[in-house]
């Protein structure tokens, strides 16, 4: 079992990954009854990571928050200003793409059964209302506004604590990160299942109806992260951002891709952001505000499909209202993580900026559950590797 163990470190994870990846499409393809199966490995390190990223955030922040010296540097502010401005700058990457390669779409009738928000004041609303919500309902709802939030209230209360009360809340923080390493070690084979269930249940027949509205919304995704993310982090360090850019696509946005779920993907990112040597005082709050905030993939999806269905049934669409759309998109994107169905959910939203009816909308809405398979690990992984990407594009242990 040891030499089992020291093989299986000295690969290293990401080769491992790739293997599993390729292992997973093989299997669901030729083998599609153990495709299904092996989803219970995907199923259970999902599950894992998702059940212990609420408590790694929540335990983080007090730890770095209580431990805090006067005087230390912190560097959140410009990795907010990086998220939100990255979010735009994806809005009208899309809104460039929907010009440039007009699509039609084939509308679905298709029930959706989440209900969208009905304007922008009810996605700004529920995201404010989850920062006062019970810090227990928080934990257990993967509610990370709210875990955010409690978690800065008692950090800051901690300070007034006695050295052994901090020493004992960082060796906790300590404990937790030690599981997430040993939960993250089973990615490869969590990798395996997902894929090869994904494979073996979707086939790749659903997606080529749809291979136009992908090929423009993997493609947008495709150069945020290869073009406009890397022209952002070398205005910033002034650096070449390529090697930092893979890295962060690599050990990131792979897992990001199979496990569609950013708050899944929090504690790889912070296992991440250790290994880049980033101060864990400022990682540890934009890494989970990231999860949430920081949605360029969501902002491309939203724009994407609203104007194929604005070309779809022929309303012209001029610069202003484009513009406007990518503002909305990017406040709205902001305000994903809390409403059920993610940004999918957000394109009626959008639509009724074109005056489209609530039920066409909604076919949109059914159509991204179908390419969801793609549209979705996409937008994960461009915005999971952001998150990390712009946390160390303003640290200075990083950029020195």
């Amino acid at each position: 079992m040891n030499s089992i163990v020291t093989l299986y470190q000295r690969i290293g994870l990401v080769p491992l990954i790739i293997l599993g990846l390729v292992l997973g499409v093989l299997i669901g393809w030729l083998a599609p009854a153990a495709g299904i199966a092996l989803g219970l490995l995907g199923t259970l390190f999902v599950g894992a990571l998702k059940a212990v990223a609420p408590i790694l955030v929540f335990v983080l922040v007090i730890a770095a928050v209580s431990s805090h010296r006067q005087g230390s540097q912190v560097y959140v502010k410009p990795v907010l200003i990086m998220y939100i401005f990255g979010t735009f700058l994806a809005a009208l990457t899309a809104v460039t793409a929907s010009f440039m390669f007009p699509t039609e779409l084939v509308l679905v009738n298709s029930t959706v059964e989440q209900i969208p928000p009905a304007n922008l004041k009810e996605v700004l609303t529920t995201l404010l209302m989850n920062l006062v919500a019970n810090p227990v309902n928080a934990l257990a709802n993967a509610n990370y506004m709210g875990i955010l939030a409690w978690a800065l209230v008692i950090g800051f209360a901690l300070r007034q604590a006695g050295d052994h009360t901090r020493s004992m809340v960082s060796d906790f923080a300590e404990a937790i990160s030690q599981v997430v390493k040993w939960v993250i070690a089973f990615a490869p084979l969590g990798i395996l299942g997902l894929v090869a269930n994904t494979v073996a249940e979707t086939g790749f027949d659903a997606l080529f109806g749809y291979a136009r509205i992908l090929a423009v919304l993997v493609g947008c995704m495709l150069f945020i992260a290869l073009v406009v993310n890397p022209i952002i982090v070398a205005v910033k360090t002034g650096k070449n951002p390529y090697p930092l850019v893979f890295t962060c696509l690599r050990e990131s946005g792979i897992t990001a891709f199979f496990t569609r779920s950013s708050a899944a993907n929090i504690p790889v990112n912070m296992n991440l952001a250790s290994k880049l040597g980033l101060h864990e005082d400022t990682y540890s709050v934009t890494l989970p505000l990231g999860a949430t905030i920081n949605m360029a993939g969501a902002a491309i999806t939203i724009n994407v499909l609203t104007l194929a269905a604005a070309h779809t049934l022929g309303i012209e669409v001029t610069f202003a209202s484009a513009l406007l759309l990518s503002v909305v998109a990017t406040i709205s994107a902001c305000g994903a993580s809390g409403v059920a169905g993610g940004s999918l959910l957000l394109i009626p939203l959008a639509c009724s900026l074109f005056s489209i009816p609530n039920d066409l909308a909604m076919q949109v809405v059914a159509i991204g559950f179908i390419i969801g398979v793609v549209q979705d690990s996409a937008e994960t992984a461009l915005n999971s590797s952001t998150d990390v990407l712009f946390t160390a594009a303003a640290d200075p242990k990083y950029t020195r």
